[in-house]
């Protein structure tokens, strides 16, 4: 208890309230202070992220307005996105063709390992550390393992904050020791995978936060769309340019096919060849042999495209070489089929029907290479009936059956008469039920027309293949020849 005489004046006790309350003002706008410089704080870092993140995407969007390689694209993702979440390291892995394993399509100088590796590259890398840096730039993984493969097969992003402890790094073999947390997330695009994307961060630099796990994904998310905007601009640019290249080789081919109709005394000549593609692989043409001979040929070369077309210009240039001064089809031939025979492949051949025309006397001595067999049309009878010389396909024998099996057939053409050749896109044609227009067709098309000559023949037959295939696609080339004897 106190004695009177004791207690504080007023005006003691008034200071002393008055000090403690100024402390506890002084000690609250201290605290409030605090709390408004980390607010500042935190805001000028969400300012600073958000710039970085603005700034990435403006420079993916111009990357993919310049068509950039897949590395370029690679590596501006993985260092942009780096800055975005202040990250040690990152690298995207692609999928390859099969699916079955992912590629480093770019691996940033500073990221640490993001698979195991073997202890002896690790003793190698002891002495020279350069083999470390090989070896993971050189290494594929199966899509289905490791941290990069769990990823994939997991379809979402992954934040593993301590690499080393990861399931798939227990094997001794390939341990990883050092103390990383990486970001992980598949790319996907037009439910296709892409490939992986990785950020890396080592353990002293601290940790990824929860925001920079977000900030990540939604990143992962707009690299996913542009590399796969990327590569479907990628694919039509590559489409256009073989579109060009296509139609530059169909020029040059059409250029080797005849020009017009030929002038052969006594005989009207017309042809006609339509690719079921850009180029063909059939192909016809006249030589003028001299005294008095003309040359008629009409090819069929196995499968279609690229292919077919190359070997279609050998064909043209090698029968070319061999034809003069040879007065039998079977002779020339032959000196085709020794030529072609070691440069095609094993699954082609080439189908060949070669006549020679006699001006003088009317004679058309004809023979065939596996080629579908030419109709002739009799004037005085009005049918039509099949030529059918014996031969063997160029480029299935090297010439000592092909030779024993060719032979030359004579037809001595009166005024009126008519010979069709073909390739078997004509009786091979399709119409809407299936069905093939068949050598039926073929032939009482022809029977009805070669009265009328050579162009009228092919006039109507191309009429009827139309009418016949309707609106259904090409399915082979088409090429014929008329040769009419005239009246």
């Amino acid at each position: 208890m106190l004695i009177p005489s004791e207690m504080p004046d007023p005006a003691t006790l008034v200071l002393g309230v008055c000090a403690v309350v100024l402390i506890g003002l002084l000690l609250a706008l201290r605290n409030q202070r605090r709390r408004s410089l980390s607010v500042r704080r935190r805001f000028r870092d969400f300012e600073g992220e958000e710039q970085r993140m603005f700034t990435f995407l403006h420079d993916l969007g111009l990357a993919i307005e310049n068509e950039p390689s897949p590395s370029l694209l690679s590596r501006i993702i993985v260092d942009g996105i780096i800055k975005v979440v202040n990250a040690h390291g990152g690298a995207i892995y692609f999928c390859d063709a099969t699916h079955g394993y992912l590629h480093p399509s770019y691996i940033s100088d500073d990221c640490p390992p993001l698979i195991g590796i073997p202890v002896e590259v690790r003793k190698k890398a002891a002495r020279d550390p350069r083999a470390l840096a090989s070896h993971v730039r050189l290494s594929r993984v199966a899509v289905d393992e490791g941290i990069l493969g769990q990823c994939l097969t997991v379809g979402a992003p992954l934040h593993v904050r301590d690499v080393k402890s990861h399931p798939s790094f227990r094997d001794a073999f390939t341990r990883f020791t050092d103390d990383v947390a990486v970001l992980l997330a598949p790319l996907h695009h037009a439910g296709k995978d892409l490939g992986v994307l990785v950020m890396a961060r080592r353990h002293q630099d601290g940790g990824f936060t929860a925001n920079d796990f977000a900030v990540f994904r939604s990143a992962a998310e707009q690299s996913s769309f542009a590399i796969g905007n990327a590569r479907v601009h990628r694919e039509a640019h590559e489409k256009r340019v073989l579109e060009g290249e296509l139609q530059n080789a169909r020029e040059v081919q059409r250029i080797l096919l005849p020009q017009g109709d030929p002038v052969v005394v006594g005989f009207r000549i017309s042809g006609t060849n339509r690719p079921a593609r850009i180029i063909s692989g059939d192909y016809y043409d006249y030589l003028d042999l001299g005294e008095q001979k003309f040359g008629i040929v009409i090819a069929d070369v196995s499968g279609k495209g690229v292919p077919a077309a190359l070997l279609m210009a050998m064909c043209r240039s090698v029968l070319r070489s061999v034809a003069p001064g040879r007065t039998s089809p079977s002779e020339v031939l032959a000196a085709v089929n020794r030529q072609l025979f070691p440069d095609i492949r094993e699954d082609m051949f080439i189908s060949m029907a070669y006549a020679i025309l006699d001006e003088s006397n009317g004679q058309l001595v004809i023979a065939r290479a596996g080629h579908d067999p030419p109709l002739l049309f009799k004037r005085e009878s009005g049918k039509v009936e099949l030529l059918r010389p014996p031969g063997l396909a160029l480029g299935i024998d090297g010439g000592t059956v092909f030779e024993r099996v060719t032979r030359d057939l004579d037809v001595h053409l009166q005024p009126g008469d008519c010979v069709l050749l073909y390739t078997d896109g004509v009786r091979e044609a399709l119409d809407a039920q299936g069905e093939e227009f068949g050598v039926e067709r073929m032939s009482e098309c022809f029977r009805m027309t070669a009265p009328l000559g050579a162009e009228a023949v092919l006039t109507r037959l191309q009429g009827e293949l139309r009418q016949f295939t309707g609106d259904g696609p090409q399915m082979d080339d088409i090429t014929i020849v008329a040769i009419e004897k005239k009246k």
